[in-house]
């Protein structure tokens, strides 16, 4: 085997919780330090898969700069506080792969970022991005999601992929009767399926 084991993670919905206006009931996706929170399982999660040998980066669709939401900026300086804020777990992110980019746009976004492009999952070229920078080994790496893109992009990048889904919370109702397209494990938390992913035997 060549390349080092690794979990690429999804980021919200997987790592931290979506934001909600508590006027307008708005969902959106933190966009600032101060909106994130970790969800339930992810530190103990992240340690298991760690201590086991698991090289750990993220791959997130953040599409607000195309879209007219949120600047190119205010991504780059919310993965970096993710980042600092798993490290004060103990928890070593390597690196972290941001697709700013969508296809349609809106008003008052970044036209330099609107139209097609390689990254935005469920296209692989995030994934493959960071099996190349960090020397990963593609048979004993995971991508693991919250939603059926995550799993597609896994499955184009000829990667195992875990889905972390729980019926009990609104906003994931699509996954209510199970993806489209089926993981190789799956489970309500981080923590939870971090066990599945460890009783594969795939880590060094």
């Amino acid at each position: 085997m060549s390349g080092r084991p690794g979990i690429i993670l999804d980021r919200d919905g997987t790592l931290v919780d979506v934001v909600r206006d508590a006027e307008t009931g708005v969902i959106t996706t933190a966009f600032h330090p101060g909106q994130l929170r970790l969800l339930k399982g992810v530190v103990a999660g992240l340690g298991k898969l760690a201590g086991a040998g698991y090289v750990l980066a993220i791959a997130t669709n953040q599409p607000g700069p195309a879209k007219g939401h949120f600047s190119a900026d205010a991504v780059a300086r919310t993965n970096d506080a993710l980042v600092a804020m798993l490290a004060k777990e103990g928890i070593a992110i390597e690196k972290v792969a941001s697709c700013i980019h969508h296809p349609d746009g809106g008003a008052g976004g970044d036209p330099a970022l609107v139209g097609p492009c390689r990254c935005r999952k469920p296209k692989p070229g995030m994934l493959d991005d960071l099996v190349q920078d960090l020397g990963l080994d593609r048979e004993r790496t995971w991508m693991v999601g919250d939603t059926t893109r995550d799993v597609e992009a896994g499955r184009a990048a000829k990667m195992k992929t875990g889905l972390l889904f729980d019926t009990k919370r609104c906003e994931l109702c699509p996954l209510r009767n199970g993806p489209k397209v089926l993981p190789d494990a799956h489970a309500p938390t981080l923590d939870a399926l971090a066990e599945i992913i460890l009783g594969s035997g795939n880590a060094s």
